[in-house]
């Protein structure tokens, strides 16, 4: 009967051991994008593409439930934890897998794999709110490289058409041999200024090939000046509100700005025990203002509706980054450290775990999955009054350039007008009249205007 019984016994622990091998794993998680969110009844995102690699890689089974409290893991004030911590400490659940940071309060309730993603802390706020420096030269940003580069490009051909328009034009300069022209090259080139600040100079253009020139530069004057008050008074009205915000140093030294994090998460945990001034300020101020929020989206939505710096993983935040473009991340990262899955003490597939995830670190299979679900899906926008490109005003260039060659042709024109009368009063070729007549507008003026130099030197 002992025989029968000890059997009996062996049998059963045997098959409730093959039952337990056989039994899925109990997985929480947290609803957070991209990581864990939810699809219908179904749940989908970074973590759940993370969880079905490592059961089909080391074989088991798995049943996923989103935690009950919606907490990541903290103790209370009486050393109890709760949120996906406390489930496994009590459990409840045989892993976590979620944003979930390594920290030594964490790891020495449950035992945590290697990270299977590096992350630090940071903060986000809107871009309106926040800019660089200001530069004494920032004026100059208003207008890109390309888009100066076209208006002293457009500002030498309109006065070196000018000046051509009034060499040529019989109307603007009739008798080259005796009369001074009043549209020299240094004219012409004071003259496009003047327009373009608007203030004029004399005198002006009396040929109508001259005038269409001068009337299509004064239309591209008003419109580029009119593009770059409208830049400047943006850019007024944004830098009135700037408050230059590049580290938590800066947070910490401002009282404008609000701030906070998530309430009872490694991030506040990290501020409240750190020995740094500034740290412990900023955790102070939080404690004082009570400036926590609930959830990650709710971070988020204060950032983007308030005057609020949401503090938060690094990682985290430039996925909100990615989707709102209003957003902005602070470039200073601080207390670098990893997400991994934790399991109750002394787990028997900690260990493979820990080696899956750095065999899928090694293929790239992790790089694969953050590539996918951090895609952003943001189209580049700047708050701020951006710099205008050329490209913006591509037609008014166009335009400008079409009046100058216009210009330039009625000039031809008139004085092959006045060519072809001479030539028949004369009985000449119009060929040799205009040849001439343009020596004379452009070879013999000169050395006429150096002789008539030469003489005053002389006197």
């Amino acid at each position: 009967m002992a025989s029968l019984g000890l059997l009996l016994f062996t049998a059963a622990l045997i098959a409730g051991l093959c039952t337990a091998e056989t039994q899925p794993l109990k997985v929480t998680t947290i609803t957070q994008e991209p990581y864990t969110m939810t699809k219908g009844s179904e749940l989908e995102g970074f973590c759940m593409d993370l969880l079905s690699t490592l059961a089909s890689k080391l074989g088991f089974k798995y049943d996923v439930h989103v935690v009950k409290d919606g907490k990541y893991g903290a103790k209370d004030e009486r050393g109890n934890w709760f949120g996906m911590i406390g489930e496994v400490v009590r459990g409840e659940a045989d892993l976590v897998l979620a944003p979930l940071t390594l920290t030594a309060v964490r790891e020495a309730a449950v035992d945590m794999t290697k990270p299977f993603m590096q992350t630090g802390i940071s903060f986000l706020m809107r871009k309106d709110i926040a800019s660089d420096d200001s530069q004494y030269l920032s004026f100059l940003n208003l207008f890109s490289t390309e888009m100066w580069m076209g208006i002293l490009v457009a500002y030498l051909l309109t006065s070196f058409c000018i000046y051509l328009v009034a060499r040529i034009s019989p109307s603007e300069w009739d008798q080259p041999q005796t009369e001074d022209n009043h549209f020299t090259l240094s004219h012409s080139f004071w003259y496009t200024i003047g327009a373009l600040t608007l203030q004029g100079a004399g005198p002006h253009p009396k040929a109508l090939s001259g005038r269409v020139i001068t009337a299509i530069w004064w239309m591209f004057s008003l419109v580029v000046l009119a593009c770059y008050f409208a830049n400047l008074s943006s850019w007024l009205h944004l830098d009135s509100k700037h408050l230059s915000i590049k580290s938590f140093e800066d947070l910490a030294n401002q009282n404008v700005i609000q701030y906070g994090t998530l309430k009872a998460s490694s991030t506040l945990a990290y501020f409240k025990n750190s020995n740094n001034p500034t740290y412990r300020q900023i955790y102070e101020n939080m404690e004082r203002q009570q400036s926590y929020v609930q959830s990650m989206d709710e971070g988020i939505r204060r950032a983007q509706e308030e005057n609020y710096a949401f503090i938060g993983e690094s990682v985290s935040l430039d996925l909100a980054v990615a989707r709102y473009c209003n957003l902005m991340r602070c470039p200073e990262v601080i207390s670098m450290r990893g997400y991994s899955i934790a399991a109750p003490l002394g787990f028997p597939l900690l260990k493979n775990l820990s080696v899956a995830i750095l065999q899928l670190s090694e293929s790239g299979e992790l790089d694969y999955l953050r590539s996918k679900w951090w895609a952003s899906s943001c189209v580049a926008e700047n708050a701020q009054a951006s710099s205008l490109k050329a490209s913006s005003l591509k037609g008014v260039f166009l335009l400008l350039a079409l009046g100058l060659v216009l210009g330039v042709a009625m000039a031809l024109m008139e004085l092959a007008s006045k060519s072809r009368s001479i030539a028949n009063s004369q009985r000449k070729s119009c060929c040799s009249v205009l040849t001439t007549e343009l020596s004379q507008r452009f070879g013999r003026s000169e050395e006429k205007m150096s002789a008539g130099t030469d003489e005053k030197c002389k006197a």
